[in-house]
């Protein structure tokens, strides 16, 4: 005890927001080790020319073609979609849409590298990446930028860098474990990327308690155009979320299921989100916050069962349940787990990530286990559920444990990880701000000063405009008074 209280006096020193030489110190030492490294490892995966038959040749343009799109899909997710996402803080625009594209620039490098020495590391000790590979990193990627929600505004961008280190790090290591050792499916990442991402934030975030918080309550809020903008980045998620989840899925029945079963989803969360949010605020005013992230979280359920034969029917249920979750968590979890459990989730991704993250790795094991060659037939439960290899005698029913067995170790990484990665972010090197200093830009940038002409204008206006009512009616009394 004396040791861990030690610890906390010594982390809770004064803090220092200067981070002029720890920055650029980290972005470009790692950046130099990225270059390294790529040229040491990483090569292009180049498509076949006039060395191969011309069928397979056209197979491969269409396949390559076919992950282009998806790649661009879940791109504008990542850089648009939660980016704009975060910048619902009346003053933390900049921070919100800025550290975003810092975390998805160093971690895409990272993740090609890390993912590629556990999935894609060739005989000759090289990993060749094409646009699939592309698409992982961006998956991967995505778990760091899902705990970054929770610590939207309290961070460093020296803290992040290293949250998205080992975040990419501990995200390779359980997507293999996961995908490649238990021989889980989680085309859509219900798990390996909401599931860990979510409770890896809510873990550091703990570590990373502010008790006097309250101090920067004048900042935490949002005003009229911070919600606008942050709707922007909902509507780019909500549209692409079925690219998301089909993205990597097997080209054909796999490709196309997804996509429809997570629109479905989508579409039943709406109107769930819209209905709770009502229900329970005064006179039935919808709340924002319910519509910007409660609205998103049937594609996170939808993401491990997405391929599966859900049947419509199920999407429209998943969604619906989802809806009611998420939205309720806003509503009465989060205030509870900051006041209770000393979790202080600025975006709230326990409701948006995490609790869906588990519903999606459920209904995923559910799914798996209740699969049957009637309605998949031989073929397609083979390509849904990859049963080949040392997995040809796999049966659904054991399907179904080994995905309930993935779940359970995306928490574990997740929570296990976030705490250990939470003790090394409280130390006092990193240049986090202090309590009463967070959900502010102009700690880390350089803010432009208000604007005062438009208030100015719209004063000179309203003095005009007084001033000529004032003449009008002075004329109509002295022309009242000559009639007289």
């Amino acid at each position: 005890m004396g040791a861990c209280q030690s610890f906390r006096e010594m982390c809770d020193r004064e803090k220092n927001t200067n981070v002029r030489l720890s920055l650029p110190a980290v972005c470009i030492v790692w950046q130099t080790a990225m270059i390294i490294l790529f040229g040491v490892f990483i090569r292009l995966s180049l498509l076949p020319f006039l060395s191969f038959f011309l069928l397979l040749f056209c197979t491969a343009l269409l396949s390559n073609h076919i992950f282009l799109l998806g790649f661009q899909d879940v791109h504008v997710m990542i850089f648009v979609g939660f980016g704009f996402l975060m910048t619902f803080l009346k003053r933390y625009s900049f921070g919100g849409v800025g550290f975003n594209f810092l975390i998805a620039a160093f971690g895409l490098q990272w993740a090609l590298l890390m993912q590629g020495w556990f999935h894609w590391l060739g005989p000759d000790g090289k990993i060749r990446i094409g646009v699939e590979n592309l698409i992982n990193a961006d998956f991967c990627v995505a778990g760091c930028l899902i705990a970054y929600g929770a610590l939207l505004g309290k961070v460093s961008p020296v803290q992040l860098m290293v949250l998205t280190l080992f975040g990419i790090t501990l995200f390779a290591v359980e997507e293999f474990i996961i995908l490649s050792v238990i021989h889980a499916r989680d085309a859509g990442g219900s798990m390996v990327i909401h599931t860990f991402g979510g409770y890896y934030g809510l873990s550091i975030s703990w570590m990373l308690y502010r008790p006097n918080l309250h101090q920067s309550s004048r900042l935490q809020g949002s005003v009229y155009h911070s919600d606008v903008f942050a709707m922007i980045g909902t509507l780019f998620l909500w549209m692409f979320w079925p690219s998301f989840n089909s993205a990597i899925c097997d080209h054909g029945d796999g490709q196309h299921r997804a996509a429809i079963n997570t629109y479905l989803c989508l579409a039943s969360t709406v109107l769930t989100t819209v209905a709770i949010s009502s229900l329970f605020q005064k006179h039935g005013k919808l709340d924002m916050v319910h519509i910007q992230n409660s609205t998103l979280a049937g594609g996170v359920a939808a993401g491990t069962a997405a391929e599966f034969m859900l049947m419509p029917y199920g999407c429209l249920i998943v969604g619906f349940c989802c809806g009611i979750i998420s939205t309720l968590g806003y509503i009465f979890l989060t205030p509870f787990m900051e006041k209770r459990l000393k979790i202080q989730d600025t975006c709230g991704i326990h409701n948006l990530h995490a609790m869906p993250g588990v519903v999606g790795g459920i209904v995923g094991a559910i799914t798996a286990a209740s699969a049957s060659v009637e309605v998949y037939g031989h073929k397609g439960l083979e390509n849904t559920f990859d049963f080949k290899g040392k997995f040809e005698d796999m049966v659904p029913t054991r399907q179904g444990g080994h995905q309930a067995a993935g779940l359970c170790v995306a928490l574990c990484f997740g929570i296990g990880g976030g705490i250990i990665v939470g003790a090394i972010l409280r130390l006092p090197i990193w240049g986090d701000p202090a309590d009463d200093n967070c959900f502010d830009d102009e700690t880390y940038w350089e803010v432009p000063e208000e604007e005062e002409s438009i208030p100015t204008i719209l004063q000179y206006n309203n003095h005009v405009q007084n001033k000529d009512i004032a003449e009008s009616n002075f004329t109509m009394e002295s022309e009242s008074r000559a009639r007289s």
